[in-house]
């Protein structure tokens, strides 16, 4: 199979038969094998009725629906265990994202080589205030700490390698840095491409301030999981002997100044105090860091997911 188009959503009833029979005429135009994998990521509106009449006309069409509402990260996760497509595209169900991009998107991946590659919707039609802005400063510390030179690290429109989606591990609200992620799994091609964005037509926006905080939290979290995760002692280690280190010179100096002078006090200054608690706090990391190296990284159960019901997966 050619292609697996992945379409996370929640409450998009309106838009998914324009956008199934939109993405349908571009797989014909260029003789693609397809599959279309809609997540439904409990919605409370018709979104799944629309899925399963359209699998109904069109085998091409898969879904699957999640129990209750987990994100989209997880709606990702699910689709990317379940793609057959040599190259995976995903994109928004809010029609906000252009399926004639998917040729070219194909062709970076399959002729050029890419292991990813990430949309860049350079002119964009959302509230500069409460969402362009932000993301300009969303993107460029992301851009800064994980050294991937892309603009746009959250467009929704991307495609992948295969290897790429069967390799990583999305949840939280990892989804904003599959790029990143990948990086770490390995897949150095990263490239980009100037995508149309188009107006929202129907529904309303998910964003939300939420969502901007957790996706900072989640940076610093996979930038020092990407880092230390197989290593956490040479993280809590160095820290560890650094403050040990810190609050042994500084007895020392102290012990040293009590033999000089007999009336030197050492309990009665701030100093013994601060010695004292840095050699505590750097016994503590430095058993941090050796617990951290005998746990496991990976929960048992951290992409457990309900899925209430499938449509055309095994």
């Amino acid at each position: 199979m050619d292609i697996s188009v992945v379409i996370p959503l929640l409450n998009e009833e309106e838009s998914l038969p324009e956008l199934s029979a939109w993405i349908e005429e571009v797989m014909q135009e260029n003789g693609f094998t397809y599959e279309i994998i809609f997540v439904d990521d409990g919605s409370t509106d018709d979104s799944w009725q629309v899925i399963t009449q359209l699998r109904a006309k069109n085998e091409n069409v898969k879904g699957i629906k999640f129990q209750r509402n987990y994100g989209k990260s997880a709606a990702l996760n699910e689709a990317f265990k379940a793609a057959q497509g040599d190259v995976v595209i995903t994109m928004d169900a809010d029609l906000q994202d252009s399926p004639n991009e998917i040729p070219e998107l194909y062709k970076m991946i399959a002729v050029d080589k890419y292991d990813l590659v990430s949309g860049w919707k350079k002119k964009r039609y959302d509230n500069k205030l409460t969402k362009n802005l932000p993301s300009k400063f969303f993107n460029g510390v992301t851009r800064k700490v994980s050294k991937i030179k892309l603009h746009d690290f959250n467009c929704g429109l991307k495609a992948y390698n295969k290897k790429v989606v069967k390799s990583i591990e999305v949840y939280g609200e990892m989804h904003r840095y599959i790029p990143v992620l990948a990086k770490w799994s390995g897949f150095k091609k990263i490239g980009e491409k100037v995508v149309e964005h188009r107006k929202r037509k129907y529904g309303v926006t998910k964003f939300g301030w939420d969502r901007f905080i957790n996706g900072f939290l989640d940076l610093m979290s996979i930038t020092f999981v990407g880092k230390f995760s197989k290593r956490p002692m040479h993280f809590f280690g160095v820290w560890g002997i650094i403050f040990f280190a810190i609050g042994l010179i500084t007895s020392l100096y102290l012990i040293v100044s009590k033999i000089i002078d007999f009336d030197y006090g050492i309990t009665n200054r701030p100093t013994f105090y601060i010695s004292l608690t840095a050699i505590i706090i750097g016994m503590q990391l430095f058993l941090a860091g050796f617990i951290g190296e005998l746990i496991s990284r990976n929960a048992p159960g951290r992409n457990f997911y309900l899925i209430e019901e499938k449509a055309g997966i095994n």
